[in-house]
């Protein structure tokens, strides 16, 4: 079965249908994947930070508090033991510790296609032409995002909520990253950039010059097939 979808432009009128590859739109949902996947990726960004010091990063503690025998108190070594007051902590978390997880790139790429086609099963995606800008512009970019809240269930890109929108470009686009950037609940990033954690994080998902973007989705998420030459 063909996937397709209605294309908006800027002023929200229709614009033709753009064709969506199965493989990328049509998906199972998996939700254990997706959640894997985003746990692990919030792990590899974690910064470890709380530390505490042990008895060799402690300062002072040189000095033998007292002699070893004759003082009927009990043998230390150093006033920096982990018992004394002012000492190194036992057990405690230390900054050098390693959170990160391995997440197989299959992996990543099947998550972020289970979610844009749960995305689209919602309709939460919308696809638009966007406008040719020269020089970034923000007004032009909420003035389009206003006339897109017209739309049936897209009403709240009209509004101040957190994480409304990702809106996703072909490629790089400095100019319109530059437009959208004052927009504090708009996000926007390349096709090559996109991730689960995006697509799963914002309410909607505005693919900006659909032909151009979907092309560049399938080129990176369709999987590759190998081929064994036989001899």
């Amino acid at each position: 079965m063909e996937l397709s979808a209605k294309i908006y432009n800027a002023d929200a009128s229709e614009k033709g249908n753009v064709s969506l590859p199965e493989k990328i739109f049509g998906s199972k949902w998996n939700p254990n994947l997706v959640h894997d996947v985003i746990t692990a990726m919030d792990a590899n960004a974690r910064t470890p930070v709380a530390h505490t010091k042990g008895r060799g990063e402690v300062r002072g503690g040189g000095k033998k508090p007292w002699r070893q025998k004759g003082t009927g108190r009990a043998r230390h070594g150093s006033t920096r033991s982990p018992i004394w007051v002012g000492g190194g902590i036992s057990f405690g978390p230390v900054k050098d510790r390693d959170y990160s997880q391995k997440i197989n790139k299959k992996a990543k790429h099947s998550a972020l296609r289970s979610a844009l086609s749960e995305k689209l099963r919602k309709d939460t995606i919308l696809f638009v032409n966007a406008p040719s800008l020269t020089d970034p512009k923000t007004k032009t970019v909420k003035d389009m995002l206003a006339k897109l809240a017209g739309i049936e269930g897209f009403e709240a890109l009209n509004s101040s909520r957190r994480n409304v929108a990702i809106m996703v470009t072909p490629d790089a686009n400095e100019v319109f990253m530059k437009s959208a950037r004052n927009i504090g609940n708009i996000d926007v990033v390349p096709a090559s950039n996109l991730d689960v954690r995006d697509v799963m994080t914002y309410r909607t998902i505005i693919i900006i010059s659909p032909d151009e973007t979907v092309k560049a989705l399938e080129a990176r998420l369709t999987p590759k097939v190998r081929t064994v030459n036989a001899e």
